[in-house]
């Protein structure tokens, strides 16, 4: 039978559903009608979230929009980035100085946005670096990292940066527990000389600058991840704990031993108490804070050499622990701040907490012995109940705001919803394949948005067209608003994500910065308007005062320079409207290119290598005349007389008023 062009169209849902089924374990709970029209945002209209992203091995953040699952930026964060120079220019570098010198790269794992009264309030977004210890901050203004912190005395700050209700600090802990202060001795001595700590940073709630503002001495464990209280809860902290048996080789046998783990339970009201009245100790050590100027875009790195430690053993009531399940992966905190869920990976049931039980057992001093001083809390005196049989693999626990708990199993591929205060199975849904992480938007906070929930899954297989044996990581998007989840939609994530937070658009859009005002430019080198642009030498440095307009580069043809130079081009971006940034790339430099938003100067080294004429040009398609936005380059031989001299437009340099209206008419070709 011959099928004509009408005929196949209608059978065109049948033969997709077909397909979806061949290529699905389970295609019932795919296929809904209204599906791809809820994930759909059409042509000009916004999405309702913004979703964020922790990079994984990437080191960096995505931006995502939710419902649609469009990709919209990566920030680029603890990795050097050539698609705008970040880490590459002159003003970025010092943002990856550490303690073990220029470290251009880690490993990004948590998401924080910032909070008051424990909401989103869209002002920051935190991020920790996992290999060399650090916390950065994104400014949501401008979508750009603008600080990063290190943290001293730490290896694998996996556990990282949890922060307070409102935000009062970020807190961390300790992955791998390490001699302290570090020193040379055998690996076998870990239970006599390794050591874990808590560490608790400071937000200036202005600016949110951050500062290391205690550190909490610990036995030598694995410190997982931890949640902050809120509300009834304010001012405790919760971290799981594994390898409680201290075993330093073989750890999936030597550190499963024990038949539960312990949380770490921190009053940092106490902590803020002792350390008031000076009962901490300081310790000597190293570690940087990097931070950027507003004004200028430049990076000062300022290195640190004490920090503040509090002992529990010296500080009463400031540390507890309780048992919860074997080799946990987190503990989440519901919205009224009373229920924690603490669940093991080898444990087939999920742990339930009360804090009111838990503050009535500290009271009642009903422990079951201690661990280096630090009383451990009776497990049952603690216990709200037990979710029996959710699932096999239970890792990370999110909330919608209407009394539900939402889980991610790992190793039997699904989402469970329950009811946190009857511990009643509500209902399951597959993912495809192996879910890491979730996200509600608000889903940690104490007003969760329950409309969508993102599982972050860490298997792909079959679900997008194959690239070879690496594959993008799988997002799957549920509807949560009614009783049973519905799968809407799947889309491709960049790196690992291992977790995101998700936040309504309308409190980021209003304060995103346009351009940056041309009048607050505070940087050295900037160049205030094109009859300012010049070239000037000192000694072997030589200085390009370079501005960017649409559509020419001033100056544009440079001569004068020679072999064993240092060149940097310091561009200025004159623009003062949205969305028109320029580029700027050298033939030759062996760093990267610029990208200059509105407003801003970033500077590129070149040190050119052999005598000769050399193209430079703007990277940025930015009108219909950008393929003319270019120039040139003289290099001469090392020690020749060939004098520094620049141009474009004699009559231009010296006329501002002729500048101004030549800028205006250029701009009117452009958009034509």
């Amino acid at each position: 039978m011959i099928l004509n062009k009408n005929a196949l169209l209608r059978l065109m849902p049948v033969l997709l559903i077909g397909m979806v089924a061949c290529n699905n374990k389970d295609s019932s709970q795919l296929i809904h009608g209204d599906a791809a029209q809820q994930a759909y945002v059409p042509p000009g209209e916004y999405d309702e979230f913004y979703a964020f992203l922790s990079g994984g091995y990437s080191g960096q953040i995505t931006v995502y929009g939710l419902p649609s699952g469009r990709l919209f930026k990566e920030i680029p964060v603890f990795s050097q980035y050539p698609e705008n120079g970040y880490g590459y220019s002159e003003e970025t570098k010092n943002m990856f100085n550490t303690s073990y010198g220029f470290v251009p790269w880690d490993d990004s794992h948590h998401i924080e946005l910032s909070q008051q009264n424990g909401e989103f309030d869209g002002r920051w977004l935190f991020v920790n670096g996992n290999n060399t210890p650090r916390i950065a901050r994104v400014d949501l203004t401008t979508f750009e990292t603008v600080e990063i912190l290190e943290i001293p005395d730490v290896a694998g700050l996996h556990c990282s940066p949890f922060i307070t209700e409102n935000s009062e600090y970020l807190v961390s802990g300790t992955r791998f527990s390490v001699p302290i202060p570090q020193e040379d001795v055998p690996i076998d001595t870990y239970k006599e000389n390794f050591k874990g700590l808590i560490n608790y940073v400071s937000l200036d709630q202005e600016h949110g600058h951050m500062d290391l503002a205690f550190q909490i001495e610990m036995p030598g464990f694995n410190y997982d991840l931890a949640r902050n209280g809120k509300a009834v809860s304010h001012g405790w902290s919760f971290l799981t704990t594994y390898n409680s048996e201290q075993a330093h080789s073989l750890l999936e046998v030597n550190a499963s031993q024990m038949d539960k783990d312990l949380m770490a339970i921190v009053n940092w009201k106490k902590a803020e108490e002792y350390l008031a009245a000076g009962k901490f100790t300081e310790r000597e050590t190293s570690y940087y804070h990097n931070l950027m100027d507003e004004g200028s875009g430049i990076v000062n790195s300022e290195e640190r050499t004490t920090t503040k430690i509090l002992d529990p053993k010296e500080c009463p009531d400031m540390v507890y622990f309780i048992p919860v399940p074997k080799s946990p992966h987190g503990c989440d905190i519901d919205p009224t701040g009373e229920y924690i869920v603490g669940n093991g990976k080898l444990s087939a049931d999920m742990s339930v907490y009360s804090f009111s039980q838990i503050m009535q057992a500290i009271e009642e001093e009903n422990f079951d012995g201690e661990f280096d001083g630090i009383p451990i809390i009776n497990y049952e005196a603690g216990l709200h109940g037990i979710v029996q049989k959710p699932g096999l693999g239970p890792l990370h626990t999110e909330f919608d705001g209407r009394g539900n708990a939402y889980t991610t199993f790992f190793i039997s591929s699904e989402v469970v919803k329950w009811d946190v205060e009857s511990k009643e199975i509500l209902d399951r849904q597959s993912t495809f394949y192996s879910p890491g992480h979730l996200v509600i938007p608000g889903g940690e906070t104490r007003k969760p948005n329950g409309k969508y929930l993102v599982a972050m899954n860490k298997i792909t297989k079959d679900r997008f067209l194959p690239t070879g044996p690496e594959m993008m990581h799988s997002a799957q998007l549920f509807d949560i608003s009614g009783e049973k989840m519905k799968l809407i939609l799947d889309f491709p994530t960049k790196a690992e994500p291992h977790y995101a937070q998700a936040i309504e658009a309308e409190k980021l859009m209003s304060n995103s910065k346009k351009f940056y005002p041309i009048e607050d430019n505070t940087h050295p080198y900037a160049t205030m308007g094109e009859g300012r642009s010049r070239v000037e030498r000192e000694g072997d440095e030589v200085h390009v005062y370079m501005t960017a307009m649409r559509s020419h580069l001033a100056p544009d043809n440079i001569e004068g320079i020679k072999v064993g130079d240092k060149v940097f081009f310091h561009l200025t971006n004159l623009e003062q409207d949205w969305d028109v940034p320029h580029g700027f790339a050298m033939q030759g430099a062996t760093n990267a290119e610029l990208l200059v938003m509105p407003g801003q100067t970033r500077t590129l080294l070149w040190e050119p290598k052999k005598p000769g004429v050399f193209a430079f040009y703007c990277t940025d398609f930015c009108s219909a005349l950008h393929q003319e936005m270019s120039g040139y380059a003289r290099v001469s031989a090392e020690g020749s007389n060939v004098p520094l001299k620049w141009g474009l437009n004699e009559e231009l340099r010296e006329n501002q008023e002729a500048a101004n209206s030549f800028y205006e008419q250029a701009k009117t070709r452009a958009s034509k």
